[in-house]
């Protein structure tokens, strides 16, 4: 794998350096001092993933990452010296099309990096998904007889790159007592879930908050999965989380979580597919629409990475192919008239 490196201190280039190197297979690919420099050498040479530093001066990380993101797409991994302290601009970063971010690892004793483990791991993950070594994720789940609990309508809602930004514009066309639940499953390691749910509370009308295993859904609550396990909604009907399957190449999967509403939720709701890299969800949203499900897929023109969203569309899985804009009114619209009905 070749992997782009952008820092403008020297020694931290120096240890990523020696992190990717460290990796059977995985060469450096070039390297940029700050984010115009990575930005016009990701137009003239895309590597398969690039190491992209937050604080930089003349163009952050974030806004170097957009203009990538428009005029040379490809997986952008956030590696900062701490998240914790920049997590602003991670989510900035993450709505403009970072798949995720790890803290940049140190200098051990006698060279040795300290602390990279959590990048390896992101890359080994993302290694497989681009070699296609992993498939979708998507499985079939047996249908149960529901038991006897009350179960709202379910929109399904899946997001990947870009996502933060898109996820709010669809939440907040969202109205006091909408009467169904949202059950949202990003893209994002498990650390940062909670933090998002704190983003995304006030730019919405319903209370946002992480699936605690074992919850009944709500109507009118958004719910964000929150674990590096798969989000399903299980046999009892209750939101809990699978480690199964193992081989997805992200976690958490939205086919999973499609795959189980289609098999398990006691009527019909909506399947929304948002922006996003790859093709997981696709699957799920096109079962959902066989079963009589109202299934949206987010348009080209308003995605950062129209991957996810084209997958559902070449698979006809999507009922409506809109902008970013109207998702959230349509939603509404579809929930309503199937209350109605």
């Amino acid at each position: 794998m070749r992997v782009a490196i952008v820092n403008d201190l020297a020694l931290a280039r120096d240890v990523l350096r020696r992190v990717v190197r460290s990796v059977p297979g995985y060469v450096v690919a070039w390297e940029a001092v700050d984010g115009d420099d990575a930005v016009t050498k990701a137009v003239a040479d895309r590597p398969d993933v690039i190491l992209m530093d937050l604080v930089m001066p003349r163009l952050d990380g974030a806004e170097a990452t957009r203009q990538i993101m428009r005029q040379a797409p490809c997986p952008v991994l956030l590696v900062t010296a701490t998240v914790g302290g920049n997590i602003a601009l991670v989510y900035r970063a993450m709505s403009a099309g970072a798949l995720d971010a790890v803290e940049t690892p140190t200098l051990g004793p006698g060279g040795v990096p300290h602390n990279a483990e959590p990048l390896v791991a992101r890359l080994t993950k993302l290694d497989a998904a681009l070699r296609g070594q992993t498939g979708s994720g998507f499985v079939p789940v047996p249908a149960t007889k529901p038991p006897s609990i009350d179960v709202p309508r379910i929109v399904g809602v899946g997001v990947s790159t870009g996502g933060p930004d898109a996820l709010a514009a669809v939440l907040a066309a969202l109205p006091v007592g909408f009467p169904a639940a949202v059950v949202v499953v990003q893209h994002i390691a498990a650390e940062y879930a909670p933090g998002l749910a704190e983003a995304l509370r006030p730019r919405c009308r319903l209370p946002v908050r992480v699936v605690a295993s074992g919850e009944v859904p709500h109507p009118g609550t958004v719910y964000l999965a929150a674990t590096d396990d798969h989000l399903e909604l299980a046999s009892d009907l209750r939101l809990r989380y699978t480690p199964a399957p193992h081989s997805a190449p992200y976690r958490p999967s939205v086919d999973v979580l499609f795959a189980s509403l289609a098999a398990r939720a006691p009527r019909p709701g909506v399947g929304v597919l948002l922006t996003g890299m790859g093709t997981d969800g696709a699957d799920g949203l096109l079962r959902l629409r066989q079963i009589g499900w109202h299934t949206i897929a987010q348009d080209e023109a308003t995605c950062v990475v129209y991957g996810m969203p084209k997958a559902a569309v070449e698979r006809r899985a999507a009922t409506e192919v809109l902008p970013l804009g109207l998702i959230g009114a349509a939603v509404v619209n579809q929930v309503r008239s199937r209350t109605r009905s």
